[in-house]
């Protein structure tokens, strides 16, 4: 899995369905290899903000386009979703769509929960529930009834009628040691999001995944390394920082957003920020060269899998600009 590959973050918490649908069928015209989509079921901000239901996005993504791989970055199957429809859903999208599906997996957030009147439950059990959800989903594609006594769900005799000859690829996020670990003791692909500070990649994750591979023999190498990286890129450098104001609030600390459960709170706490504060997560040019330069570092660190998230309005004008101007010059990085 050791070739690079570069995709397109479809963020679905700020357009249209047949918006960003059309925005997914330009990344592949104009080169990128992948699209990956958020799930969500509300988006960081009110207004403006849009939360379309990502499985049925992506089977129309699929029949819209040939050859990109599509998945989600990244689906929480364990309040909203029980496993096993998870396990049913991907598998009928990799039947449709075979060889081009991920399934990328995440512990969750609190905004998309709770507002179903789920208790949101601490880190430990979330992390519990997602180990578990993962090894049933697993089993559902492997055997054909599954009985399952876990700690959190259950199954008596279940088939998954319609599932692809070869599994679809699992993709696990993290973003601590403890689910950095386990997506490279378990994982196909392990993701994670740029805009931290780098001693969080060199000392703590990267690491983490090695130590997880190890202990299940294998190598990084083995898996695919995702990261979401989030890019501001126009040739008007107040336009490339502006554009950043719809995502802020990814500027906000970890304890801010998990005790937030309504998008007009998180939109009220992201436009206090500053400008510079809300471009901080993201890799804010001008200029091609010096762009794919910052860019270069996470694919100097191991990353092979890098999917670009841009924050602007006019999607389109940012992926004509990086087929022109910024894939080819990553490709022509050399390994």
């Amino acid at each position: 899995m050791s070739a690079r590959r570069f995709g397109y973050k479809a963020s679905n918490e700020q357009f249209p369905p047949r918006e960003l649908l059309h925005y997914g069928v330009v990344a592949e015209e104009v080169g990128f290899d992948s699209v990956f989509v958020s799930d969500h079921l509300q988006p960081w901000r009110h207004d403006g903000g849009h939360a379309p239901f990502a499985m049925s996005w992506l089977g129309a993504l699929g029949a819209s386009t040939e050859r990109i791989t599509i998945g989600t970055s990244v689906l929480t199957p364990t309040f909203r979703y029980h496993p096993a429809i998870v396990a049913q859903a991907f598998g009928t999208l990799g039947c449709l769509y075979e060889g081009r599906v991920v399934l990328g997996l995440g512990t969750g957030e609190s905004l998309n929960e709770v507002a179903l009147g789920l208790e949101w439950p601490d880190g430990k059990e979330r992390f519990a529930r997602f180990r578990e959800a993962v090894a049933l989903i697993r089993r559902l594609w492997s055997e054909e009834r599954v009985t399952f006594e876990g700690e959190y769900y259950r199954t008596n005799n279940v088939t998954i009628y319609d599932r692809p000859e070869q599994p679809v690829p699992i993709y696990l996020a993290g973003s601590g040691p403890a689910a950095t670990r386990y997506a490279g003791r378990v994982g196909d692909g392990y993701i994670t999001t740029s805009g931290k500070a780098p001693e969080l990649y060199t000392d703590t994750l990267l690491p983490a995944v090695a130590e997880g591979a190890a202990k299940a023999g294998r190598n990084v190498s083995d898996l695919d390394m995702m990261i979401e990286v989030k890019v501001s890129f126009d040739h008007d450098r107040d336009a490339a920082m502006q554009a950043t104001r719809f995502w802020g609030a990814l500027a906000l600390t970890p304890e801010q957003k998990a005790s937030v459960h309504d998008p007009v709170e998180m939109q009220r706490l992201a436009d206090e920020l500053a400008v510079e504060h809300t471009a901080s997560r993201f890799i804010v040019s001008t200029d091609p060269d010096e762009h794919v330069g910052q860019i270069k570092r996470y694919l100097d660190l191991g990353f092979t899998h890098l999917v670009f998230h841009a924050p602007g309005p006019d999607q389109e004008r940012f992926l004509r600009l990086y087929g022109d101007e910024i894939l080819p010059r990553l490709r022509a990085l050399p390994a």
